[in-house]
């Protein structure tokens, strides 16, 4: 008994940490450094795609990396923090991953409201599951530089990663990353994401999403 209440204990501890961790709204301090809300200004979601398109792309590159790095740190450090605790590595990994993702979709900050999760999710996923996230990221840009959507590049991904997933269990001994709780946890973040662009899937079905147009157009 006492033995699963630390392990219960742990558990929690790591996912707390990683939400921590997540919660920090870049994309936020961002627009405070500019003088701006960044939550009034264009799609006013705290994201590095927000942030791009209202500052600038320094600052949308900045945020995207510094996102990126709150969910490669929590699911990474959650790994190590594993042999400490004495739980299984791929435990402890999603559960700082989730932590992370979740924080940054809720960041208690900014009364629960926060961005998307995708920069977060490729980091959490390059930290776990490298072989998944870089098939994924794969997607994602072959998706935008034929749409110039962002959000449709990232919804693709996101569909996309619970099967490159499931295709990883298939051949345990020559792949790792595929695994039976990855593929659940790939598929609740693959849902979270989905979910997280509701809105964009409207704009995109009104025809009224932005893309990201190329630099010559823009001129």
């Amino acid at each position: 008994m006492r033995a699963s209440m630390n392990t219960a204990f742990a558990a929690f501890c790591i996912f707390i940490g990683a939400f921590a961790l997540g919660s920090i709204p870049w994309g936020f301090i961002a627009g405070r450094l500019n003088g701006i809300d960044i939550r009034t200004h264009g799609s006013g979601n705290i994201g590095a795609t927000n942030v791009f398109r209202v500052i600038g792309k320094g600052w949308g590159i900045t945020v995207f990396v510094f996102d990126f790095l709150k969910g490669f740190i929590a699911a990474l450090g959650a790994g190590l923090a594993a042999e400490v605790f004495e739980l299984p590595t791929d435990l402890a990994s999603i559960l700082g991953g989730l932590g992370a993702i979740l924080g940054h979709n809720f960041t208690p900050w900014l009364g629960f409201r926060g961005g998307k999760g995708i920069a977060s999710s490729a980091g959490v996923l390059f930290g776990i599951t490298p072989i998944a996230a870089a098939a994924s990221l794969a997607v994602w840009i072959v998706l935008f530089f034929t749409t110039r959507y962002v959000s449709v590049s990232s919804i693709g991904a996101a569909v996309f990663l619970p099967l490159v997933t499931g295709f990883l269990m298939l051949f345990p001994e020559n792949f790792s990353g595929g695994t039976l709780p990855l593929m659940v946890f790939s598929l609740i973040i693959a849902t979270l994401a989905v979910v997280r662009h509701r809105s964009n899937i409207e704009r995109l079905l009104s025809g009224t999403e932005p893309r990201m147009e190329r630099k010559s157009k823009q001129a």
